[in-house]
């Protein structure tokens, strides 16, 4: 057993920057990197991408991201986990096969990690009850496109027994990946739910990439954070009982405090004291952080209990389409041009107002977080208008686009930059679905 594992963070959503990570990978002396790039929505999209093109569906950056990444994995012998497959675990698989195989780089050994998806046992399920909403999952009829349950570290764990270089998974449990190769490395038992999670606090603290290390915390003159534009992204080293410490490499810019850890030690957390995971149910309420050194936070306390019986499931559907245009008014008078703007579009919307559904009629930067701003405001010197609606009719949508952009010569003087767009919605539902329903598998791939 390792007297400690360090651990850094690739990613924290699917575009995210590359460079900190090479950086973070060179220099960390990292035994594991993990790349979380799912939200709630990207897998249902990537899933769409799927049915036009059965050879896409996984992240648009893998190759990329892998082409740079796989020769400091070798030359550093780290291993990486990412959830980069999305819709398409087995391609994202086969395309990193074939990169580190023309760089040269053999015998590494790629898994994909598949079984999340999930919706021939979904549809079978028309009862199941929508958490957002209380209707039957039946409710949303034949617009259901994806289902993706949140896979925990079993897979992931197997993957690292048979030696697996790089894991690609769809969806699994953001933390899942941190807290495998943790569970890996000191040889917890998967029902040693104290550890796991002390193990799933630090997947949380790692899974959003710069956002513990300065990244969505800099708000100048309150929370001032050094040299945003070169933030490095986070390592942890963790000790064998599940405790550690959480860092950045010496010399690049962002902080890591205790404020920052704090701030993402809440985010996306209903209950402090259960987050609900595929593995555990972690409690955070009694983490204690303590700093004693520039960029390092120590932190403990974390605690679990046994997890629920059944899996998070993301249902994707089809919820009608967008059409939304923007045009922009400048100089003396701008906003009461912008707002006759909006009122002009608003009339020629009228004959078919009963398709629409959410219009917007929105002044970007005066009044679209809502009118309390607007009055408390001075006159603008610019304004943008912004109108946007959903109709389940794509011609529809595509006149509200248009109507914007007709304002150029029919609307108030003075108007530029116009932009339009049209695209179907995907929406999600989410709902529970019994573990006992959902089997895994790993494939692996040899180079």
């Amino acid at each position: 057993m390792s007297d400690s594992l360090r651990i850094g963070s690739g990613a924290g959503y699917a575009g995210d920057r590359l460079e900190p990570a090479l950086e973070l990978m060179e220099r960390g002396r990292l035994d594991f990197i993990g790349f979380e790039c799912l939200a709630e929505r990207t897998i249902a999209l990537a899933q769409r991408e799927r049915d036009r093109d059965p050879k896409a569906g996984y992240n648009p950056m893998l190759a990329y991201r892998m082409e740079h990444l796989l020769p400091l994995a070798r030359k550093h012998g780290i291993g990486v986990l990412t959830n980069m497959g999305a819709a398409n675990p087995a391609g994202a698989a086969a395309k990193t096969a074939g990169i580190a195989t023309k760089q040269g780089l053999r015998g590494m050994r790629i898994a994909a990690v598949t079984g999340d998806d999930v919706l021939e046992q979904v549809r079978n399920r028309p009862g199941l009850k929508i958490l957002e909403t209380g209707m039957a999952l039946e409710s949303l009829g034949s617009r259901i496109v994806s289902a993706n349950a949140y896979l925990g570290v079993a897979p992931l764990l197997e993957a690292l027994r048979h030696k697996a270089d790089v894991i690609i998974t769809g969806r699994v449990a953001d933390p899942a990946l941190f807290l495998a190769p943790i569970m890996h490395a000191f040889g917890w038992d998967i029902s040693d739910y104290q550890r796991l999670g002390r193990g799933t606090l630090v997947g949380h603290l790692l899974e959003c990439a710069a956002q513990v290390s300065g990244g969505y915390f800099a708000d100048p003159g309150r929370k001032d954070v050094p040299e945003l534009w070169r933030v490095g992204f986070p390592f942890a080293e963790v000790y064998p009982d599940g405790n550690g410490f959480i860092s950045k490499l010496e010399g690049t810019g962002g902080q890591v405090s205790t404020a920052t850890v704090t701030e993402q030690l809440l985010y996306e957390i209903h209950d402090p004291a259960a987050y609900l995971t595929p593995d555990c149910t972690a409690d955070f309420s009694g983490v204690h952080l303590h700093s004693e050194k520039t960029d390092e936070v120590a932190f403990s306390g974390a605690g679990g209990s046994p997890p629920t019986d059944t899996y998070k499931v993301s249902v994707g559907y089809r919820n009608g389409y967008l059409g939304e245009g923007q045009i922009s008014y400048g100089g003396a008078n701008c906003l009461d041009r912008a707002r006759l703007a909006g009122e002009v579009v608003r009339r020629w919307l009228e004959p078919v107002a009963g398709s629409i559904a959410d219009l917007r009629i929105d002044l970007i930067g005066y009044d679209s977080l809502g009118p309390s701003a607007g009055n408390r405001s001075p006159a603008p010197r610019e304004v943008r208008l912004r109108v946007a609606g959903r109709s389940e009719d794509p011609e529809v949508a595509r006149r509200i686009a248009n109507e914007v952009e007709a304002l150029y010569t029919n609307g108030p003087a003075g108007g530029g930059g116009a932009s339009k767009r049209v695209e179907e919605l995907i929406s999600v539902a989410s709902v529970l679905l019994p573990k006992s329903e959902v089997a895994h598998t790993v494939k692996y791939m040899e180079t």
